[in-house]
């Protein structure tokens, strides 16, 4: 998996870019409207098209390294009533996608022997512009599926602007509505050579992660920060810096991750979001991950990335200390 350059990345240390995070891609806002040009990229020989079925899973080829790609040719004799949605321009290349219903599916496996893959799984395994793409085309067309219906009048709604705003019928005053994104705030705290880490209920065994939380109404990035910590763990955080940030269309969240500094070290388990809550040392982490009864979330994660860092600062590389770890 290919990653960003250092020059991108605010913070010192940070090891690398966050999974579906840094697609280098056009959006091309100001053609969506255009649709004549939209129709015209359609059917250019280079246009691709990235598949999705009506459940938000990509098809992907048989071997599950790449999506199978549906080119303008076999869209327009095969599948040229389904509606497509603008990505964007890059590397030359224009990029849609298309959600089909299982009849239409089924059409598609048969001619291609594709498969499925969950956006989970292919964050951890297809290429990182690949896996961008796919969290864009999942996020959006979620959000296409979610608003058939006006939420200020009821009435039905028409897609448009190449799939990026939604406009409902009311002939007597129609309201356009645009995508949406819920953001949250997930942070790792210190307090000098310790960070705090939590765990969920049905989490697998000796998981612990990064603390997390959505953002409240009139609450600023830093506030839900203090706030999210001190709701789940009774600590109060004095500092709050900005260290990365992950779209998480799961089905529609902006991960904002952070690094705290801690303002008092008792823990009180305060709102029963978790199961436990604990300091770790380095040392800690490094002993409980090498005996197996420590576990940290997947590389696909923000969360992961905020652990990776804090360890980094102290030459501790995560990805090796995983790797000489039992397999949990």
């Amino acid at each position: 998996m290919s990653y960003g350059t250092e020059r991108h990345t605010p913070v010192e240390g940070r090891v690398r870019d966050n999974v579906f995070a840094g697609v280098a891609i056009d959006r091309m806002a100001e053609r969506r409207d255009d649709r004549l040009w939209v129709e015209e990229t359609e059917r250019a020989d280079d246009t691709r098209f990235l598949v999705l079925d009506s459940e938000g899973q990509a098809f992907v080829d048989e071997r599950g390294e790449h999506p199978q790609w549906m080119t303008p040719v076999m869209r327009a004799e095969r599948f040229g009533d389904v509606v497509s949605t603008l990505l964007g321009i890059a590397n030359g290349t224009a990029w849609f996608a298309l959600v089909l219903d299982e009849a239409h599916a089924e059409i598609f496996v048969d001619l291609t022997s594709a498969r499925r893959m969950s956006l989970r799984e292919a964050g951890l395994i297809l290429p990182a512009f690949e896996a961008g793409l796919f969290a864009f085309a999942k996020g959006i067309t979620h959000w296409q599926r979610q608003t058939r219906f006006c939420s200020l009048c009821g009435a039905p709604t028409l897609v448009v602007a190449s799939g990026h705003r939604v406009q409902c019928t009311n002939p007597d005053g129609p309201h356009m509505h645009f995508p949406r994104t819920d953001a949250a705030i997930i942070v790792i705290v210190e307090d000098g050579d310790r960070c705090l880490l939590g765990r969920q209920r049905g989490w697998p065994a000796g998981r612990y992660s990064t603390l997390a939380g959505f953002i409240e109404p009139g609450e600023s990035l830093e506030d839900a920060v203090r706030r999210e910590v001190r709701e789940e763990s009774g600590v109060e955080v004095l500092h709050a810096t900005y260290h990365s940030s992950q779209p998480w269309p799961l089905p529609a969240s902006l991960m904002v991750g952070f690094t705290a500094t801690a303002r008092t070290r008792e823990i009180i388990l305060r709102d029963d979001e978790l199961e436990d809550a604990r300091w770790f040392t380095a040392d800690d982490i490094v002993s409980g991950m090498r005996s197996g009864e420590l576990g940290v979330p997947p590389p696909l994660s923000v969360s992961y990335r905020l652990i990776e860092h804090w360890l980094a600062q102290r030459n501790i590389s995560l990805e090796e200390l995983i790797a000489s770890s039992p397999a949990r």
